[in-house]
């Protein structure tokens, strides 16, 4: 899934801050930017690309001007459901620079989205997906312009789907540039995280989204409504594959990473939750591999939130020139991974700059990297020494975690204070440390564990403890209890009985300075993130003893590292007349939390997210708007629910086009309830409706 956020109000900052820094210890000088060779006339011609069964695929292409007149060049393929035509502004501005150094950019809507003809995708990735994408990458390889060599490139789903297509291997795709993606379908991506029912901002506006006709003529017919409003939403097949199987596998390459055989560039942010897939590539992928992981969030580093950021499209075109144009360019030469290392901040919820440096790694595994042993104590104390045997109980609060997962709710952005999450749940310090450890990796929580209900979720967060109690979040993940020995075939907990629970936390960085503490805390909830499970519990940690509970820490030791990426700061780049931003809505383009309440007498919490968007293209205004409100009980957590609300209104010279839905999702005990409404109205009248009341059985969630 692409979460792609809006950032062009965050530019000027970044590029004043990244402009200013210079050269600093830790930090090469910037690279020089190469004259572009050719000039961008910012002009898109839009063409079709014919389908075997005559559908044709809408894609605008963007080509070098002022070479010579029979120049051929390679492609550069962005392949979305993200509306083309509107994403005009971000196309010209994003795609200029590949354009300007010999580049054909071509950005194609897949079948039944934005432009193209047909029927909409059933989902995500499918196989028609895929099929089409073979086809595109064929059609573009012969095309007079072209030299034969096509590389795919994309934020999020277009990452992920360059990745998939790297594993279908069609002949004339030569290398991928995946940013913010990831190969595991289920646990990574954003409808179960860590095999857990999840609740996206992403899911219910892209649904509304898709019922949508592409501009600027909107064409509302018969066909339209069969082909699009008339759909199943996509949020309902998910919510049905409640367990990891064929459904996830179709286009994971999680198992298949030894027929990713072109090169593949992997580009990943701190503050992403799609950071996991960036190690597991430079060890596994069969074919030459490069990564890189910066201090951002969801975005490209040209466009950063927080900074600093990076001009990431330099790096692109070496590694596109190396493989598509035959040039030595050296960035083979170089060690494969880059990364920012992570100093302590204050915890968010927002963050301008992110305190660190860069360095070369070799790869993935790192060697020289120490596993450190972290033993949670009977005082709730963290240290190196096996404890005698204690029990800790805990008593499950579902509202538990509001503060655990940044803004949009996820395993990324910049998150809060954790003390009121740590309030309910165990929590384990280290003593204040006598030197600054820095971590790089995936920290392991190794737990004994046991609950005395049917169905437990836990999670383990690593904080940063300042000395004036500040707690600062460093990684953190989740575990599905009932998926304790298979995701596949989930298992029921036995109340009472003890199990080892083995939790991998998210990919992270961080150097905990002198004199601060390192925290382990484990809970069972972590919401509106991910959502409870159905009755009221109490789990038990073992400390000590046999199978101990234990925290292993990727310590990176102290060492001289005089290899310092040399990257070139994000240039400006030029604007399309005629796209205006109006109302630029939140820094992260999605929901973010605008209300949290809590009623000690009934034990019930809700909690609010809400954004809006305004932007002005050629022919018209689109306004956007979403509420969504996320409700739970402390003694009945199986009467959670989540209620949305979108609209999408386009204002055009004659007529006003307005698509709204409204999702209710709840559950009881047993089951979930899926209601959602769709409809359309011109001018304020009624055109369509279309209605789905589903009751979905729980699948150990």
């Amino acid at each position: 899934m692409t979460k792609v956020p809006d950032r062009t109000r965050l530019l000027a900052t970044c590029l004043g801050i990244c402009l200013a820094l210079g050269a600093t210890p830790g930090r090469a000088a910037p690279a020089v930017e190469p004259v572009p060779a050719y000039d961008f006339a910012g002009v898109s011609r839009e063409v079709w690309i014919p389908m075997a069964d005559g559908v044709r695929l809408a894609a605008d292409l963007y080509l070098p001007q002022g070479g010579e007149p029979d120049a051929r060049f390679p492609v550069l393929l962005e392949y979305l459901p993200y509306r083309k035509t509107e994403s005009r502004g971000r196309n010209h501005s994003l795609y200029s620079y590949f354009v300007q150094r010999g580049y054909v950019v071509a950005r194609v809507d897949i079948r039944g989205t934005g432009n193209s003809e047909g029927r909409l995708i059933p989902h995500e990735y499918s196989e028609t997906e895929h099929v089409d994408g073979d086809v595109v990458i064929d059609w573009l390889s012969r095309q007079p312009w072209s030299n034969g060599n096509v590389g795919m490139f994309g934020i999020s789903w277009g990452g992920f789907n360059a990745i998939q297509m790297a594993v279908r291997e069609p002949p004339a795709l030569k290398a991928i540039i995946a940013v913010d993606a990831t190969e595991d379908l289920y646990q990574e991506d954003v409808h179960y995280m860590d095999g857990i029912l999840h609740l996206d901002s992403w899911e219910m506006s892209q649904d509304l989204d898709n019922a949508r006709p592409g501009a600027p003529d909107y064409v509302i017919d018969e066909a339209y409504f069969q082909n699009r409003f008339d759909t199943e939403p996509w949020m309902l097949t998910y919510k049905k594959q409640q367990r990891d199987g064929p459904f996830w596998d179709r286009a994971s390459a999680r198992d298949k990473h030894q027929r990713i055989r072109i090169p593949s560039f992997h580009i990943g942010g701190w503050y992403d939750g799609y950071r996991n897939s960036l190690p597991r590539m430079l060890e596994k992928a069969a074919g030459p591999v490069k990564a890189l992981i910066g201090p951002w969030s969801h975005a490209f580093p040209n466009e950063p939130y927080p900074n600093p950021g990076m001009e990431w499209r330099r790096e692109a075109v070496r590694w596109f020139d190396q493989w598509l144009k035959g040039i030595e360019t050296g960035i083979m030469d170089e060690p494969r991974f880059a990364v920012y290392v992570r100093e302590w901040h204050q915890p968010g919820p927002y963050l301008e700059f992110v305190p660190g440096r860069w360095r070369w790694e070799q790869g993935w595994p790192i060697e020289r990297i120490e596993q450190r042993l972290l033993y949670p104590q009977p005082d709730h104390g963290l240290a190196e020494t096996r404890p005698a045997e204690a029990v800790h109980r805990l008593r499950n609060v579902p509202s538990t975690g509001v503060e655990a997962g940044g803004p949009v709710m996820w395993w990324g952005d910049v998150a809060p204070d954790q003390r009121p999450t740590d309030a309910f749940s165990l929590v384990y310090d280290s003593a204040p440390l006598a030197e600054a450890t820095e971590i790089l990796g995936r920290p392991l929580a190794k737990l004994r564990v046991s609950a005395d209900a049917p169905r437990a979720n836990w999670i383990a967060r690593l904080s940063d403890v300042a000395p004036d109690g500040t707690v600062t979040l460093v990684a953190g993940a989740a575990f599905n209890g009932s998926h304790r020995n298979s995701a596949r075939e989930p298992e029921a907990l036995v109340p009472g009985e003890w199990f080892p629970l083995e939790i991998e936390l998210h990919l992270t960085s961080w150097v905990f300075p002198k004199g601060h503490r390192i925290r382990l805390a484990v809970s069972n909830a972590q919401w509106p993130m991910l959502w409870p499970t159905p009755e009221p519990l109490t789990s038990q940690l073992q400390i000590g003893g046999p199978g101990a509970s234990a925290l292993t820490l990727p310590v990176v030791p102290p060492q001289e590292h005089p290899a310092v990426p040399a990257f070139a700061d994000p240039r400006p780049d030029p604007q399309l007349a005629g796209y205006e931003s109006i109302d630029l809505g939140n820094a992260s383009g999605y929901g973010e939390i605008s209300a949290v309440t809590r009623n000690p007498a009934t034990g019930e919490a809700t909690v609010v997210a809400t954004n809006t968007g305004a932007t002005r293209y050629p022919w018209g205004r689109e306004d956007y708007r979403e509420t969504i409100e996320h409700r739970t009980f402390e003694s009945k957590p199986w009467e959670t629910s989540m209620r949305g609300s979108h609209e999408i209104r386009v204002t055009l010279p004659e007529r006003v086009l307005t698509w709204q839905a409204e999702l209710d999702f709840s559950s009881d005990r047993e089951n979930f309830h899926y209601r959602y409404t769709r409809r359309l109205l011109e001018n304020g009248e009624l055109l369509r409706e279309k209605k789905w009341n589903e009751t979905i059985p729980r699948d150990y969630q």
